[in-house]
């Protein structure tokens, strides 16, 4: 499937969208993930890829993640309810099939992932596109200049596990040019607490999404921060409107989690971009 290791991490996520949905009582329907799952597994034919596509998700894992897409679901469809027409990118979107999650007929929806990543998606999933795919890597301002060809007001840029993996610098340069170029927008991020990107407990993290994921993402975490008002200082036009974690839905398995101050270790911010701005 000629993927990277930190792009094999999104075969995790799919896998586990497919696992949850298919529990008794679901936390996500995501019944086109299923679709994905089978045709992506049916292009598998080396035994790595195979490997990564057996690998035993922990429940923990897969419920960490399934409620962490529906809250990224709900920021979206919440989003196009107040904002008609505009722009939904999801960037890093892996084999995500968020589009079929969400108000899809009421807003422009875009996906943005490494040149390899859509080859391959277009392959799985072929005819049922009804949008458009950009190969490009998040880092590359091209990407921008295609979201704002569509119309700069009122764009929702959804980064759901993907920024921790960028250099800092590249971040904050990513969020330099979002805030020069974007109006009455916003962006919904996941990020790690600083401490996961250095010493031991980078080697621990490592560690533990190769034990978790069966695939070795590479550089590992490499963004974080402190807390969430760190991020208004990387640019002009930048606000924390809100901060979420997996750990304080109704729905967390297991509830143990709640009671083990972990709640901004990995976690969900999202921002407002220029709000009340002029056109």
């Amino acid at each position: 499937m000629n993927l990277t290791g930190v792009s094999k991490t999104a075969i995790g996520t799919l896998r586990s969208h497919v696992i949850e949905a298919a529990r008794p009582q679901p936390v996500i329907h995501d019944p086109m993930a299923a679709v994905c799952l089978d045709r992506l597994t049916a292009l598998a034919t080396n035994p790595e890829d195979q490997r990564v596509l057996q690998h035993r998700l922990s429940r923990t894992l897969t419920s960490h993640i399934a409620l962490r897409a529906r809250k990224y679901d709900a920021i979206a469809n919440a989003y196009i309810q107040v904002h008609p027409g505009c722009t939904v990118v999801n960037l890093g979107c892996g084999f995500d099939t968020r589009y079929w999650r969400v108000d899809h007929d009421h807003c422009t929806y875009l996906e943005l992932d490494l040149p390899e990543v859509i080859a391959l998606k277009r392959a799985v999933l072929g005819a049922d596109l009804a949008y458009e795919l950009i190969g490009a890597s998040v880092l590359d301002p091209a990407w921008l200049d295609q979201v704002t060809a569509i119309g700069n007001r009122h764009v929702l840029l959804l980064a759901e596990g993907l920024f921790m993996y960028l250099p800092t610098e590249a971040v904050i340069n990513l969020f330099q040019r979002c805030a020069a170029t974007l109006v009455d927008s916003q962006i919904t991020l996941e990020v790690v607490t600083k401490a996961y990107t250095r010493g031991l407990w980078k080697k621990i993290v490592e560690m533990k999404i190769k034990s978790e994921l069966g695939v070795d993402a590479g550089a590992s975490y490499n963004f974080g921060i402190k807390r969430a008002q760190e991020i208004e200082g990387f640019a002009d036009g930048l606000e924390v409107i809100d901060e979420w974690s997996y750990v304080e839905d109704p729905d967390l398995y297991p509830k143990i989690l709640k009671y083990m101050n972990i709640t901004r270790s990995q976690w969900t911010v999202t921002l407002a971009i220029n709000q009340g701005s002029e056109p």
